[in-house]
């Protein structure tokens, strides 16, 4: 197998008992360390109005990550373009770009209360469904693939419905994904216009050297619009393994060469968790059940809790059925271990890239997790 360069995806979780400016300044840290252990990426996700996730704004992380690093690439994994204008995201990476040359990856998801082609008026919420039990499916080399998940529920409560009016100035419509897409890159590349032929130039951000990635969790709009813009594709397998597969295939069917690719590059996410040995290991990530449990039952995602903690909550049969697909996906153990799950994942994806998440209590088993990986992947000439 070539070299597969691992990258890490910080969602700035806070810890039980911790506090949000802890959580900025153990960003910053892992940065570090990331960048020493060799990783080739270090991106932040976007998520609001969730008590134990302090990672709100990907571009102000950014700007903290890139200060503190010199080589690592940084980037966004994902800016949610439901809620904000192609404008304001050239501009916000133009300025980091001006001050980090060559090191920015924009990473653009349609998360967010965007608008799908073609969808006129909101429409009411689907009432909540009963969770999608999970199945023994295993792709052809024995990848677990779980049963779907849907996040209908997620979308129709009065949590998320109150978000996206917050992030929305009143009576505004989000534009078109794929519109939107289009546009960042016009501006990026100085050549949009208005309908009139009214030029526009975002200053900075024309020109800027950015990467510019689409995130997306099955084959559909985001696969699409990746593919057609000729651009690089993640696919995310820790949030949503049941469609990583269709997503990568998607991506790859729709693809034509551009000024940017001459052939598809795909980056595939796994939540995992390393430890010297395989008990400790599971120890360290006794939390995640519950953590997941509070993001999918609509509550946003809590601080992540200790393994005690984690052990005193009673659960139901329902809230083990919510979670579950996300579980037994998580990869956990030694740093062999793990490094056989995620190889699995690779040949099953065709991944070029792999994007590793971790998320422990304590901040020093996660920079460990981190190391442990690291190590063992340069062991086995994949680094």
């Amino acid at each position: 197998m070539p070299g597969i360069p691992l990258g890490v995806l910080d969602l700035v979780p806070i810890p039980s008992g911790s506090t949000a400016a802890q959580a900025l300044r153990n960003t910053v840290d892992l940065a570090r360390r990331a960048e020493e252990f060799g990783y080739r990426r270090y991106w932040f996700a976007e998520h609001h109005l969730n008590p134990g996730v302090a990672g709100t704004s990907p571009a102000l992380l950014i700007a903290l990550a890139a200060a503190a690093t010199s080589t690592l690439r940084v980037g966004s994994g994902a800016v949610l373009l439901g809620h904000r204008t192609a404008l304001s995201t050239v501009e916000e990476f133009g300025l980091l770009d001006a001050l980090h040359p060559g090191r920015l990856d924009l990473g653009l998801g349609r998360s967010g209360g965007g608008r799908p082609p073609g969808a006129g008026a909101a429409t009411a919420p689907a009432p909540r469904p009963a969770p999608t039990p999970v199945v023994d499916v295993h792709a052809p080399n024995g990848l677990r693939i779980p049963g779907r998940f849907s996040p209908a529920h997620l979308l129709a409560s009065p949590r998320f419905r109150f978000q996206q009016r917050l992030l929305r100035q009143p009576g505004a419509e989000p534009q078109e994904y794929g519109e939107q897409v289009d546009d960042i890159l016009a501006l990026l590349g100085g050549d949009l216009r208005g309908p009139d032929g009214t030029e526009a130039h975002a200053v900075p951000g024309e020109g800027a050297d950015l990467q510019v990635w689409i995130l997306g969790s099955s084959g559909g709009e985001s696969a699409e619009v990746a593919g057609r813009g000729g651009l690089r594709f993640a696919a995310n397998y820790h949030v949503s393994p049941a469609t990583v597969l269709e997503a990568a295939e998607g991506y790859r069917a729709a693809f034509k060469p551009s000024r940017h690719l001459d052939e598809p590059h795909v980056a595939v996410s796994a939540d995992v968790v390393v430890a010297e040995d395989d008990a400790t290991a599971r120890e360290l990530a006794t939390g995640y059940g519950l953590w997941v449990r509070s993001i999918r039952s609509a509550e946003g995602a809590i601080p992540f809790p200790t393994p005690d903690e984690a052990r005193a909550h009673v659960w139901t049969a329902e809230d083990a059925a919510l979670v579950a697909d996300r579980v037994e996906t998580q990869f956990v153990g030694s740093p062999g271990h793990v490094a056989d799950r995620l190889q699995q994942l690779q040949e099953a994806t065709g991944a070029d890239e792999l994007i590793v998440t971790t998320i422990t209590h304590g901040h020093a088993d996660r920079v460990r997790s981190y190391r442990l990986l690291a190590e063992e992947w340069r062991r086995r000439g994949l680094q």
